[in-house]
């Protein structure tokens, strides 16, 4: 039984190495344990318990550690870095027809829910494709 195990953690490794997710690991020295394990007792009860046990606790115990790396905040590319700001209407959008924004020095086609007249300021609300998708901003005296 211990090929096996040293079998099932080099497959494990191996799938960790491909996917880098950090999917496997965890199962890999569950049954590298395992393996330890067989080399002492040939109970294959016990393996298997020491394979669910060692897993478990080693999945627990780097359960922060693989949230701090999977949970990095997504650094703003171009194309999103405009949600949020304001722009300004250069060709007036219409609800049938998409009008264009100069946002951050560029110009973007825009599409709207509401007529918006040229000169008026907008807030960019999302991105789909290449156009935006902006609401009108009041200005307020």
């Amino acid at each position: 039984m211990s090929f096996c195990w040293m079998l099932i953690f080099i497959v494990l490794i191996l799938i960790e190495l491909f996917t880098v997710n950090l999917v496997s690991i965890w199962f890999a020295i569950g049954a590298l344990a395992s393996f330890v394990v067989s080399l002492f007792l040939e109970n294959v009860t016990i393996q298997i318990l020491v394979f669910i046990v060692v897993s478990g606790i080693s999945l627990l115990l780097t359960r922060k550690f693989v949230a701090k790396v999977r949970g990095r905040e997504v650094e703003a590319t171009n194309l999103d870095r405009v949600i949020g700001q304001i722009g300004v209407v250069t060709e007036e959008i219409t609800k049938l027809e998409p009008g264009e924004v100069k946002v951050d020095g560029k110009r973007w086609s825009a599409v709207s829910t509401k007529k918006i007249q040229v000169g008026s300021k907008v807030e960019i609300l999302s991105i789909e494709g290449v156009k935006l998708h902006v609401k009108e901003v009041k200005e307020e005296d």
